[in-house]
């Protein structure tokens, strides 16, 4: 058997990429030296679909039953999973996760928030959880809008770590994001 790639890795690629070893091939990130620390992401996704389907949707009246019950343990779910989901990402010991919704005239706002205590951030686990969410409200949906859109899935916010904390300017001035999400003193549905 012909063995491929096994290049050893090395620290420094010459792109400066971490997840690239010299040769260019694919890596896992050696964090076994990183600090631990309490981190957390918070991200967004928004599906839109028309008012009708909305005032359904926060009803609770859908077709397929309760999908802001069904999207928020989809994107819980999702979180955990991640490094199942994307090659590169490291299993981590999630301590929190949170999914929340905010309902628009033509769009819900997906926003989820990941907490770990650990050596790498949590950002990819957040973004799972908001686009999985996002997908779940769009399953639940699909009979009645076979037009729905997801847009806008994004970071919001990080916190810990060697990098510090990363706030995007619209959320970091309170001004909603142009997703629909809550700013970080609003309330939440």
């Amino acid at each position: 058997m012909d063995v491929v790639n096994e290049t050893p890795a090395v620290p420094d690629s010459p792109s400066g990429l971490t997840h690239l070893r010299h040769d260019g091939t694919a890596q896992m990130v050696d964090v076994s030296e990183k600090a631990t620390t309490t981190r957390e992401a918070t991200a967004t996704a928004t599906v839109h679909s028309t008012a009708e389907v909305l005032e359904l949707l926060g009803a609770g009246e859908l077709p397929k039953g309760d999908a802001l019950a069904v999207a928020r343990v989809a994107g819980i779910m999702a979180a955990k999973k991640t490094p199942e989901l994307i090659p590169l990402c490291h299993p981590l010991p999630i301590s929190k996760v949170t999914v929340d919704f905010q309902l628009g005239r033509d769009s819900i706002g997906v926003l989820a928030t990941v907490k770990t205590r650990g050596v790498t951030g949590v950002e990819m686990e957040a973004l799972t959880a908001a686009s999985v969410a996002a997908l779940s409200v769009y399953d639940m949906i699909k009979a009645v809008d076979k037009h729905a859109v997801l847009t806008d899935i994004r970071v919001l916010a990080k916190s810990g770590g060697k990098s510090g904390n990363w706030t995007s300017d619209d959320w970091k001035t309170g001004t909603p994001p142009r997703t629909g999400t809550v700013p970080p003193e609003g309330g939440r549905a």
